[in-house]
């Protein structure tokens, strides 16, 4: 069943304190005895029912928070970055080898109604531009080219890009070294001054500077992951597993900051480690915290993590293991401590998986979880403690899912699906977390991840 978008019914400002309002009275009758228990009745009920009015508006507003991005008036684009030519240098272990069947950045309009795609053309790349990401004001559009090798270091590069307001076309404006070998993973500061690199083949990550004109400028800095390789066997490897594709040298696979900005995150699937690092927002430049890092169970190898929206837990993807482990997240240490592990696959399931990509639904309700494949997104519900229960398993209409992706209203999902050339679009439902397909197939040389903009009102 479709969802109708939310109308602007109010501001981001009163959405804010609608929101914390709500999160202050989600036990009034506590609350209330805590901070005045010779309260009046007339105040109680006065209150309670405030209580009750904002919660509603909580519900309203919170329940699907992406749709105010996006009104029926509004031309909204998708841009699939791909892998558009083969990996060189290939090590023995890789198992994951596009042979570059994309053109590059390909972009689409999206029909709000029924959430398929139009072809609206393509930015012209043969460097694997195969991980983008967008600016918050959505007038600039960044991609890590996984393929591209330039200088002494044979390293890769990223690129700059504006986005046209008018048709959603995309103008160049610049390319740099991305610090490493192999850059698989973009991410924006919350500030919106500096992005982060994770560098797959060269196991460092990078902090590059925005400009004001949106050019990234030259690294501030380098980080080398270093430490004792994982085993070739996953310790929660499925059974008659033979998935094995990263424990052969350091992977820095993502990077991206905690809600807030104050620290960083990033995740060597080769280490078996999630690395975190205070963050100078001023000189742009990474911090070891105290510890400098966590272990993850050997061989699992952490590859993506999704923060919940609350900010205090953190759910980790482990492609060699097929689980997805709850982290409780301190934001003010900037530690995390483990909760819950459990598997991204359905109860009995035997053989080979490598898991991909996980996402948290923005009501913070759902947890869907990408294996390739067995060809699935795992869907999970967050109990009120954080702690994950599998609801679900939707197969994805295509070959080896390497990532997904929610439009900006949260009403569809798109599934990149890399091997089959394709990605294909279903319906949300926000009550079960189920996801319906929609029947649309949208041909994408081997798609490798998917981002929204929206380009403004229609004429």
């Amino acid at each position: 069943m479709d969802h109708p978008v939310t109308p602007r019914i109010s501001s981001f400002t009163f959405r804010n304190i609608a929101f914390r309002y709500a999160l202050s009275c989600r036990k009034p009758f506590e609350v209330l005895y805590m901070s005045n228990n010779s309260i009046s009745r007339r105040s109680f009920l006065a209150i309670l029912g405030l209580t009750a009015f904002v919660m509603q508006i909580d519900g309203l507003l919170l329940a699907e928070p992406q749709d105010v991005l996006a009104t029926k008036s509004e031309r909204i684009m998708a841009y699939v970055g791909t892998f558009s030519s083969p990996l060189g240098d290939v090590l023995p272990t890789q198992v994951d080898l596009p042979p570059g069947n994309g053109r590059g950045i390909h972009y689409f309009q999206v029909n709000h109604d029924s959430g398929k795609m139009t072809t609206a053309g393509f930015y012209e790349m043969g460097t694997s531009p195969s991980c983008l990401v967008v600016n918050a004001e959505h007038t600039r559009l960044y991609s890590s080219n996984e393929t591209d090798r330039v200088g002494e270091g044979r390293e890769g590069t990223v690129s700059a890009f504006s986005i046209d307001k008018a048709d959603g076309h995309l103008t160049l404006l610049n390319t740099v070294s991305s610090g490493g070998d192999g850059p698989t993973y973009v991410s924006l500061h919350p500030s919106g001054r500096f992005l982060f690199v994770a560098n797959y083949f060269g196991g460092s990550v990078a902090v590059l500077p925005i400009l004001a004109d949106g050019r990234l400028g030259k690294a501030t800095d380098i980080k080398n992951d270093a430490g004792e390789i994982g085993p070739t066997k996953a310790t929660h490897a499925p059974p008659g597993s033979f998935a094995f594709s990263g424990h052969d040298r350091t992977h820095a696979h993502m990077i991206q900051t905690d809600p807030a900005g104050k620290y960083v995150l990033h995740v060597d699937l080769g280490l078996d480690k999630i690395f975190v690092w205070k963050f100078d927002d001023q000189a742009g430049t990474l911090v070891p915290n105290d510890p400098p890092s966590i272990s993850l169970p050997p061989g699992d190898g952490p590859r993506h993590f999704h923060f919940h929206p609350n900010g205090r837990w953190l759910y980790s993807i482990q492609e060699e293991g097929s689980t997805v482990v709850l982290f409780d997240y301190d934001a003010q240490k900037g530690t995390l401590s483990p909760r819950q592990t459990i598997s991204s696959l359905p109860v009995g399931y035997a053989g080979s998986n490598f898991c991909s990509e996980i996402l948290v639904s923005s009501d913070g309700k759902f947890v869907y979880a990408g294996n390739r494949l067995h060809d699935s997104i795992g869907i999970f519900s967050v109990g009120i403690n954080g702690e994950l229960k599998q609801v679900g398993n939707e197969w994805t209409r295509g070959n080896y899912p390497r990532s997904f992706n929610f439009d900006l209203t949260g009403r569809f999902l798109y599934c990149c699906n890399q091997r089959a050339d394709n990605v294909t679009v279903f319906k949300v439902d926000h009550k079960s977390g189920g996801l319906e397909f929609t029947g649309y197939y949208t041909p994408v040389g081997n798609p490798s991840c998917i981002v929204f903009v929206n380009i403004g009102e229609h004429d």
